[in-house]
């Protein structure tokens, strides 16, 4: 079915190849840009990638060291930047080229979970001003990955085999995990394949962490310092081919990933199953004129989602079956704490297809001006769908999102010119027209229950469904991106970039269809893990972002030494927030609930975020047992909410990072200082939870020989206790169906633990 649906996408891209027909002379491709982008991406450099790929399966978390990113907290291999406090689908993530969505009522299936850090051959962000040309439908910056490009033999030499082995072990957690990569390339011809499998238990809080394990909990007692609901298992493999004759290169690459579990201590329910199919077409000719290049891609995901072990089994009985652990019968469903009986299963099924396709064209216009002109378009369709499983949740099947749609064609154009060898310009203008819609729908009942099992005769379904149904659920936006920015170089040691963007994002299909004021429903429709649930607005408008920015770059000639400072201002009209409801009374809750989760609906309102980052490096000198430097970076966000004055929700505080660095021949050594200040400026909106400062120590370090390197290291030197700022609401454990008190469970209103002490080793050879 996926090479079905693709044969339009394949023949697209493919219509430029037929140039190579007429090209006999197999020349080596160079094609390269013509001018620098004034826009100057951060780029993640090798080495920090290939230091960082035994220490993490998430492939986020090589962007920590970026400035102005900080991360999510989620899944141990889904974790979601954000750039300057904007984050997941604020973003514009391209994956080779390719524009994933993630296809979960929690987005548990982000576009970066799906590339392994083994597979990660370079990595750009563009924070804030990103230009026209690298993506729109997004207002907080741009996040390009890409996997190693493919490599051909040199002239003569006939045929090469290439390859690379790995594997690493993490201790806290029993976190193991291997990856390999093979090429088998002559000068024309390249396929490749890359494989790679992680695997980690519960992780472990550092220092004096205690867990909230319930007293008579049959079979299923977590250690008291055992963070629960935080192991997975990941496969990702890919297979790819290229073909290449003159100037034009012919990629196809064909990807699977297969996870059949991912746990997530800040959301109620887990990832229990999710496959991923992708095919990905691209051509690349360099011309005379400059140089084209077409994409094509579909991928289908198929995702699941259900109660796992830490939250199936609380006081002596397991939810999801008719008996407890120890046999005795489950007693009647009570969706609450402090009952010795069991909760039902909740089976949640989602089906994702997306199919896109792109051309864009660099023009040389003259040795000063460049031309960027391409077009854009992406197809997305979702089912989201709960099947009835007792306790209330039946006899029907409740459909959270049915026959979802969301469609967008783009065109841009970009204008860049080399002014003077002093002043670079950059120029571009983006129209994007979304189209949205969703099917009728319905919950478990049709009718409202006789019996009252749940409250509010079961969550006011089938008023909720009729109100949706009636409602328009057709939506078209018609978005406008604009982009101004300069480089100023007054000497070979100083950089100014300055610049304006207007960038608009169009709701996404959560944030308009989820329906439900049901709490059991809302809480499952929740992808920032606050505790709390939320359904959506069909009337929502697309949010629309002024950014103003500037980088102000000091570095040595040689780039020996540098240090860069930005500050940023961004105000956002129609910011998508969201306000408590009352359900019964279906309208703004009034007064707000505290010290409680509670649901909440998405909402149009304004918001403004300003901050500063801070970045540099410098040389601290070459000794006898070699050469060491300093790097650091710091980053400030201040996000408000300026039609309610509350606090943006999941804002990192202030925070820095100091690492020494130090370099022997084969040795790449370094010393890490991780300082956050604490979270008091919440979000009282959502009852967002505080968090305390604290610093860790990390220690990392490699040594390569020939073909062979070995990275260790020790993250939390000092296994140190803390919270996760970013980390949301700690739901890792016990029933996750309700919205208790927090005064009254304590365990409900701590933050996600961070990790503690962990030793960490691998090893990679090439051949």
């Amino acid at each position: 079915m996926l090479f079905k649906r693709a044969t339009l996408a394949a023949a697209l891209a493919a219509l430029p190849f037929t140039a190579l027909a007429a090209d006999t002379a197999m020349t080596e491709v160079v094609v390269t840009a013509a001018k620098d982008e004034a826009q100057a991406a951060t780029k993640v450099d090798a080495a920090s990638i290939q230091s960082m790929r035994s220490a993490t399966s998430d492939t986020a978390s090589l962007l920590r060291d970026v400035p102005g990113v900080s991360l999510y907290g989620a899944g141990g291999v889904s974790s979601l930047p954000a750039i300057h406090g904007l984050a997941d689908d604020r973003l514009r993530i391209k994956v080779d080229g390719m524009d994933l969505i993630a296809s979960c009522p929690n987005h548990m299936n982000p576009a970066l979970s799906y590339v392994d850090p083994t597979n990660v051959g370079a990595m750009k962000v563009y924070a804030g001003l990103s230009p026209v040309s690298v993506g729109g439908d997004s207002i907080g910056g741009s996040i390009v990955v890409e996997t190693p490009a493919p490599v051909f033999a040199k002239p003569g030499e006939g045929s090469l085999f290439t390859g690379e082995v790995g594997a690493f072990y993490r201790s806290n957690g029993n976190a193991t995990g291997g990856n390999l990569s093979a090429t088998y390339a002559t000068e024309n011809f390249n396929v490749s394949y890359t494989g790679a499998t992680a695997k980690s238990d519960n992780y472990d809080a550092g220092g004096d962490f205690k867990d909230y394990t319930f007293t008579g909990r049959v079979g299923h007692t977590l250690p008291r310092d055992e963070v629960g609901s935080t192991a997975y298992e990941t496969r990702n493999h890919t297979l790819g081919f290229a073909f290449k004759g003159g100037n034009h290169l012919f990629e196809a690459k064909f990807g699977y990933q297969d996870m059949p579990y991912q746990l997530y201590p800040n959301q109620r329910m887990d990832m229990l199953d999710n496959e991923q199919n992708r095919l990905n077409l691209r051509y690349l000719g360099e011309f005379d004129w400059g140089k084209l290049e077409a994409r094509a891609y579909h991928e289908t995901v198929d995702h699941f989602m259900d109660f796992g072990a830490d939250k199936r089994y609380w006081y002596g009985t397991a939810s999801g079956g008719s008996t407890a652990l120890n046999g005795t019968p489950c007693a009647a469903p009570v969706f609450g704490m402090g009952a010795t009986s069991c909760a039902a299963g909740m089976p949640m099924y989602t089906e994702g297809k997306t199919t896109g396709a792109s051309v864009k064209a660099d023009i040389v216009l003259s040795q000063r001006d460049l031309l960027r002109v391409g077009g854009e378009y992406q197809s997305y369709r979702i089912d989201d769908w709960w099947t009835p499983s007792g306790g209330g949740m039946g006899p029907n099947t409740f459909w959270n999102i049915k026959d979802g749609e969301r469609d967008r064609t783009a065109l841009f154009g970009e204008w860049e010119a080399q002014l003077s060898p002093q002043w670079m310009t950059l120029a571009g203008l983006r129209f994007e027209r979304v189209m949205t819609s969703a099917d009728t729908t319905h919950g478990y009942n049709l009718n409202t229950f006789p019996t009252n099992p749940l409250p509010a005769s079961s969550g006011n379904q089938t008023r909720d469904a009729a109100n949706f149904n009636n409602a328009d659920r057709d939506t078209t936006d018609n978005n406008w991106d604009l982009t101004a920015l300069a480089r100023y170089t007054p000497s070979a040691t100083q950089d100014i970039e300055f610049g304006f963007a207007h960038k608009t994002r169009s709701p996404n299909v959560y944030e308009r269809y989820s329906w439900s004021t049901w709490q059991m429903a809302a809480l499952m429709n929740n992808y920032v893990g606050d505790g709390n649930g939320y359904f959506g607005d069909p009337n929502l408008d697309p949010e629309k972002a002024d950014t103003l920015s500037a980088t102000f770059d000091w570095h040595a000639a040689d780039r020996g030494w540098e240090f860069k400072a930005t500050p940023y201002y961004t105000h956002v009209t129609d910011y998508i927030d969201a306000i408590q409801w009352n359900a019964t009374t279906n309208a703004p809750r009034n007064p707000l609930q505290t010290n409680q989760f509670t649901v909440l609906r998405y909402a149009n309102q304004s918001a403004r975020l300003y901050g500063l980052d801070l970045s540099g490096k410098m040389p601290l000198g070459k000794t006898g047992v070699g050469e060491f430097g300093l790097k650091g970076l710091l980053n400030y966000t201040n996000g408000k909410n300026t039609d309610t004055d509350d606090d943006l929700y999941n804002i990192m505080p202030l925070n820095a990072k100091l690492t020494l660095t130090h370099q022997y021949g084969g040795w790449d050594n370094g010393v890490e200082l991780v300082m956050v200040k604490g979270k008091n400026d919440t979000s009282d909106m959502r009852n967002e939870i505080e968090t305390s400062g604290y610093s860790l120590v990390n220690l990392r370090g490699s040594y390569s020989w020939k073909q062979a390197r070995i990275d260790f290291g020790v993250e939390n030197l000092f296994d140190k206790d803390y919270y996760l700022p970013t980390g949301g609401a700690y739901t890792g454990q016990g029933t996750t169906m309700t919205n208790p008190a927090l005064p009254n469970y304590p365990q409900w209103g701590t933050a996600v633990p961070g990790m503690g002490r962990s030793l960490y080793a691998g090893i990679n050879y090439k051949f």
